[in-house]
Parts: structure tokens; sequence; C-alpha cells
């Protein structure tokens, strides 16, 4: 399976229809790949919180046609990143799409875990509810965003669901750049399961993104590593890899605490 991650420069003064206009051509440009991802908010950018309200779109909106037209020009599955999106019922989201070869909506994921503590994302925005996977012809994709990355509680639930490879689309700031690596291994490690972490580039809102978007084995090796600027990252992944690894140390076999309610004394 050949994936390529598209690790979007976010720099503020490129208007959110250059932007869109620009990632549709780096996704029809990765013909080649079974699987592209983006990062997550990169029509905004994950720390301009005064833009999401005026720049939330319904989850049918221009970014989701422009999106699904690039998957099926492509013939690509696109993990589409994330987008501010304004649900006519109720608050705005950070909703993943994720789109098949299509063109078709395989999966919208509404972030579980908002950033900010008491401020930004976490009072912008409401909360999922629900864990998403996807199912592709090599792998079980789990879907999960930025700082949903720090609860190892909901990979856990996705590995629940039949998930082989973990997909992280982000916004993560360069100054904890340590934790996004430390993160996305542990999660590998702890799971059996491919890790693969999309993030931005660039600064907006004052905030020095991350980059280094990652790829991660099963047995928590780095298998390719992006750099700090915009950039293509693409690598060839053997699906059957998660199998072997979980029977060759099938640790998740010897689960106790999760699997049925705690005994109290």
């Amino acid at each position: 399976m050949r994936a390529s991650l598209i690790q979007i420069d976010v720099n503020e003064g490129e208007s959110v229809e250059s932007r869109r206009r620009r990632v549709t051509a780096l996704v029809r440009e990765q013909a080649e790949a079974d699987l592209v991802v983006l990062p997550e908010l990169w029509t905004t950018g994950a720390f301009a919180y005064e833009r999401f309200a005026t720049e939330a779109e319904p989850l049918e909106g221009p970014t989701y046609e422009a999106m699904a037209k690039a998957a099926s020009d492509a013939g690509v599955w696109l993990h589409a990143g994330s987008i501010p999106e304004r649900d006519p019922d109720g608050p705005l989201y950070n909703t993943a799409l994720v789109f098949s070869p299509s063109g078709d909506l395989a999966a919208a994921y509404r972030k579980i875990h908002r950033f900010g503590f008491d401020k930004g994302e976490a009072v912008l925005m409401g909360a999922g509810r629900e864990l998403v996977t996807v199912r592709l012809p090599a792998t079980t994709l789990g879907v999960a965003t930025c700082y949903d990355l720090r609860f190892p509680e909901l990979f856990r639930g996705l590995v629940d669901a039949g998930a082989e490879t973990m997909v992280v689309s982000a916004g993560w700031p360069e100054r904890r750049r340590a934790h996004w690596t430390l993160l996305a291994q542990a999660r590998a490690v702890e799971n059996q399961a491919f890790v693969l972490a999309c993030g931005t580039a660039g600064t907006h809102a004052g905030v020095p993104q991350a980059g280094h978007s990652i790829v991660v084995d099963p047995w928590g090796e780095v298998v390719a590593e992006a750099g700090a600027g915009e950039e293509v990252l693409t690598v060839d992944l053997d699906p059957a890899k998660v199998a072997a690894t979980r029977e060759q140390f099938p640790a998740l076999k010897d689960r106790l605490l999760g699997l049925e309610p705690p005994h109290h004394r």
C-alpha cells in the first residue's frame, strides 16, 4: 500500500480559496498512491481561532466538494484532513473527512478531544462522540485528529473496532514537536499498528508549526519522516506486517483492563 502524506504550508496571507485550489492540485498529483492524507484544519490553520466561525462550512460545503472531486480525479482514498464544520442544528465541529476513490464520503469524524483547556477550540467547538474506522481494501483505518494523539484509550477503542492503521491529521506546534514524535511511536508500539501522522508546516496565528509528518510501523520504527517545510512524504507499506507483529509478539492478547468492568474492594 502506497501512502502519501501532504504536509501543507499554512502561512498566513493566502486565502482559503487559493489554498484549496493548491491542495486540490497536490492531491491530484498523487495518483500513484493508494491513500493520501492531509493535515488538520488546513483551510484556516488550527490555531486561527478567530477564523473558525467566519470560515466554518457545512459538511458538504466547498472543501467537501473540492476534495471529493480530487479523490475521484486521482482515484485514491483521501483522508482530507479536517474542516471547521458548521452544524445547522448545533455547534461548530472539527470534522475529518475520508473519501473513497470514487469521490464518495466514506466517513466523517468529529474530533473528540478538543485542545485549548479553557479557550480556543475547547470552547469554540463541540466534542465528537463516536470512534470512526474505515475499511480499505488493504487495511482498516482508525481516524484521529491532533490532540487525540495524547489519549491512548481512543486508540485502544480503534483497535477493538478492527483498526490496523492509525491516521492522525494535525496542526501540531513546533514547541511540542518532541511530544509529536514520541506519541506517534507510542501509539504504534502499544497498538501494534501503523501510525500515519500528517501535520502542517509554516506559521499561522503566530504559532510556528512542527511539520515533521511521520510514518511509524507496528514495532515503533520510524519508516519515514518529513522535514519542517511543505513536503509530500510518500511511503510503501506492507499491511500484512500488522498481523505478523501481533502474532510474533501477542501483547494485545494479554490485555486485562478495559475488557470487562474492574473489580473494586
